[in-house]
């Protein structure tokens, strides 16, 4: 999950809240992996983010942020797409969109393999088509678009830690693009 800067618009937590909250109850979160397709809809390109972790690593990452209180999944993607690859990225996202998987991410990567470090997270992961140009923003270094075969190199996919690697397995999957 990427770390969302405190908000302090409307319904945001201050960051004490925020991590009482985490402790108490899992965090409800979005997951898009932004594609680009052909005019038959097969996937032609993935984009994945390059972001410094709070730790200082580099990592391949998805569009991914919480849900806020009161906010339909469906804005909380565009909120999230928008932030994550600019205002212009054009994305395809439908009326009443449909995950392609859920996702719960814990602290104890025995638990299920998706790792988030500071909660138990619940996320609603999706395949999102953007037209636009997309330009990273927010704590993003580089958006680099890959051919799906060149996304499930080896050396790719190690930069997707924390379970990442196999949310993509899933999502090409999903698509019917299988490495």
């Amino acid at each position: 999950m990427s770390a969302d800067m405190t908000e302090t618009q409307g319904n945001w937590l201050s960051p004490e809240d925020l991590q009482q909250a985490r402790d108490q109850m899992p965090v409800v979160y979005v997951d898009a992996i932004p594609v680009r397709v052909d005019d038959r809809g097969l996937v032609t390109e993935i984009g994945l983010l390059l972001a410094a972790t709070h730790d200082g690593d580099l990592r391949r990452m998805f569009v991914s942020g919480r849900v806020r209180k009161g906010e339909r999944v469906r804005d909380a993607l565009l909120r999230h797409i928008e932030k994550d690859l600019g205002p212009l990225a054009l994305p395809r996202v439908p009326a009443s969109p449909q995950p392609f998987t859920v996702v719960e991410y814990f602290p104890d990567p025995s638990v299920t393999g998706f790792v988030d470090e500071r909660q138990h997270a619940v996320s609603l992961a999706y395949v999102v088509p953007v037209d636009g140009e997309c330009r990273p923003s927010q704590h993003a270094l580089e958006i680099a678009w890959l051919t799906p075969l060149d996304a499930f190199s080896p050396d790719i996919l190690v930069e997707l830690a924390d379970g990442r690697d196999r949310l993509l397995r899933m999502a090409m999957a999903y698509c019917g693009v299988l490495p």
